[in-house]
């Protein structure tokens, strides 16, 4: 026999536990015992429902009891919501990344395994010629007079998940695959830009704007493209330039994006020119014949080689690409 507590109704079934009127829980009646007694207009003392104990995992280790009341309804389950929001935002914000350097390490290892095996020009049961005849009919401002003309005919590359290239109308004409990437290839061992003058033609093809720019390497490993050089870079369509280097995984300023009109703008030709004098440590940087910035040789590999850059997935034509020494 079981007895309602607060409304003192009783119950046979002992199978029952809740009060179908109230739904307290029931309690178990003495057999030997009459129901007790109520007062007529007494009120009915409430009693305190009974407790559970769990055990629950201290802080401190070992095991304590956690005293929690009983309820009817079933526990709330615990909603995991906020871990999908914590995810989701997480990654939007690695995509949108925390400046230029941050768009592209996605493909640095893979980029820089591929260009490490692809930096040198290919080779053949003949040996291909990595540059033309050297002259000495031609004296840069500078005074350097050895110069070597380079065949970028050379310079194409099989299908790269990174970047195109291909070679028509006397113009090596380079894209990167993504908007947000960029693809480079730099020479072999003996085009060094150290101690030297080294000038490219650049031109934007189908004159779009560029968030990362195109345009000259230089003083770069040859063995590790991408670890240790200098990238003097233009956007003709907002006829502006500037100068990064990089490190393992990382593309940083040396000069930020800076207007410049020695550019000429649209899809027009644009000469970049560096001149290395490592008697001062110095590098003076020339757009289309005119001086538009100097830095300091703090970053170049020592015997450092040349290069090429396309980002933005422009496709940009490369030209009258030589290098000068003394």
């Amino acid at each position: 026999m079981k007895i309602c507590p607060k409304c003192q109704k009783t119950y046979s079934d002992d199978n029952l536990n809740f009060c179908l009127e109230d739904g307290t829980v029931l309690q178990q009646m003495a057999s030997a015992a009459p129901p007790p007694t109520v007062a007529i207009n007494a009120p009915v003392t409430q009693q305190q429902p009974p407790q559970q104990f769990q055990q629950a995992d201290s802080p401190q280790g070992g095991w304590q009891q956690a005293q929690q009341p009983y309820s009817m309804q079933p526990p709330k389950k615990s909603s995991k919501a906020w871990i999908w929001v914590l995810l989701i935002l997480g990654v939007i914000v690695l995509g949108c990344g925390a400046g230029i350097g941050g768009l592209f390490y996605l493909g640095y290892q893979e980029q820089q395994k591929e260009l490490a095996n692809a930096n040198s020009y290919p080779t053949s049961t003949t040996p291909t010629p990595r540059k033309s005849t050297t002259t000495t009919t031609t004296t840069s401002p500078s005074g350097r007079k050895n110069v070597e003309n380079l065949d970028l005919s050379l310079w194409v590359r099989p299908l790269s998940v990174y970047g195109t290239t291909k070679y028509e109308g006397g113009e090596l004409i380079v894209s990167s695959i993504g908007a947000n990437s960029y693809y480079v290839i730099t020479g072999a061992e003996d085009l060094k830009s150290t101690n030297a003058d080294v000038a490219i033609t650049v031109r934007n093809v189908d004159s779009k704007s560029a968030r990362i720019g195109y345009g000259l390497i230089f003083h770069s490993d040859p063995d590790k493209p991408l670890q240790q050089d200098y990238a003097f870079l233009i956007d003709s369509v907002k006829q502006r330039y500037r100068v990064a280097h990089h490190v393992p995984g990382d593309e940083k300023d040396v000069v930020k994006w800076t207007k410049n009109t020695a550019i000429n703008s649209g899809s027009a030709a644009n000469t970049l020119e560096m001149r290395d004098h490592p008697d001062t440590g110095k590098i003076d940087l020339y757009i289309n014949g005119q001086l538009v910035d100097s830095i300091k040789n703090e970053f170049g590999y020592p015997g450092g080689v040349v290069g090429i850059y396309a980002g933005d997935a422009i496709p940009v034509a490369f030209k009258d690409f030589e290098i000068r020494t003394d």
